[in-house]
């Protein structure tokens, strides 16, 4: 299967920015979709549009061999239908239509699974069924996932859905399990702070490393991906016959531990561990066997070596940067 010309969305989004370039090395023609933040980019061609516009996906898909939509509305009740289903129902009603494009390849997320919202006790696989934990986002990566199933069943449209974890690039782990702002993701340490020592934190604002625990004082485990490995599944992805028709977890190579991250985070930035307990957090994992056997899939980005790269970001000057919606 020869793909040589791919229509990207989401282009300026975290992991558009990010897979751009290496698809522009590949030697992919890219024609990328800018909304409202300017794509600083050598794209081959830069289409300015909006997913909510319905001529939009005529334009964008002509002469394409495939199609990499990455774009997304996040919890926007007034906008996600608009952006997030009714712009991905035109561009596969668009791909069944104009039967030229070779693959559609579909952002999704593992929230449509739930993770840590709801009890998972074993590592969740691709056969895990749809059961998105509260919030206008995990809804729509439903809804999105469930339109990409029918119109591969109903139109043979030849779909790739790959489920993103959490994406973590630059220090965005360390915005999460240090103290001080900025935060990045969920939990909120400080909504977390109960005694007087962790309230202190804040009230001083002394920075600390974050410790989930369970109630009974268990560790919290849970499961994320490194922006590069991201790039790198949806780089296999692209023109695999094998990915055709398959969804799959695009996740690091094992879940990890808070006390273990804590400690290692705590040691290298020279910071106390401090400990948050919560109630209703549930471990998960996922199981990533089929990206590694269908796709060549091989993640790098343990826990540590997230770590290890958010501190030298940081050590170089690099400033946390603020993912901007609704595309």
């Amino acid at each position: 299967m020869k793909i040589k010309n791919i229509f990207l969305t989401g282009a300026s989004g975290k992991v558009g920015r990010a897979l751009l370039p290496e698809l522009m090395a590949a030697g992919y023609r890219v024609r990328a979709l800018e909304f409202e933040e300017t794509l600083e980019s050598k794209a081959t061609e830069i289409l300015k549009g909006d997913l909510r516009d319905p001529s939009l996906a005529k334009k964008a898909l002509q002469d394409m061999d495939a199609v990499i939509h990455m774009a997304n509305c996040k919890e926007n009740r007034e906008l996600f239908l608009d952006t997030n289903i009714k712009g991905t129902f035109q561009l596969l009603d668009e791909t069944m239509r104009c039967k030229h494009i070779k693959q559609f390849i579909q952002a999704g997320s593992d929230a449509r699974a739930g993770i840590f919202f709801n009890p998972r006790p074993y590592p969740i696989d691709e056969n895990f069924p749809h059961a998105a934990y509260p919030g206008y986002y995990a809804f729509s990566k439903v809804l999105e996932e469930v339109m990409c199933e029918q119109y591969r069943i109903q139109y043979q449209t030849p779909i790739t859905v790959l489920r993103f974890s959490w994406v973590h690039e630059k220090d965005d782990f360390l915005c999460h399990i240090t103290l001080k702002e900025p935060n990045f993701g969920v939990p909120i340490w400080k909504e977390l702070a109960k005694t007087a020592k962790q309230k202190s934190f804040f009230e001083k604002k002394e920075d600390g490393v974050a410790k989930l625990v369970h109630p009974g004082g268990k560790p919290g485990v849970r499961h994320i991906v490194g922006i590069k490995d991201v790039v790198q599944g949806v780089m296999k992805s692209i023109g695999n016959p094998a990915a055709i028709g398959h969804a799959f977890a695009i996740t690091g190579p094992s879940a990890f531990s808070y006390d273990v991250a804590a400690e290692y985070a705590a040691k290298k930035l020279n910071l106390p561990v401090v400990e948050f307990e919560l109630e209703g957090f549930h471990d998960f994992s996922h199981n990533i066997s089929k990206p590694r056997s269908l796709l060549g899939y091989d993640p790098q980005y343990d826990i540590f070596k997230i770590i290890d790269e958010g501190i030298a970001f940081r050590k170089a000057g690099g400033k946390h940067q603020e993912i901007k919606y609704i595309g």
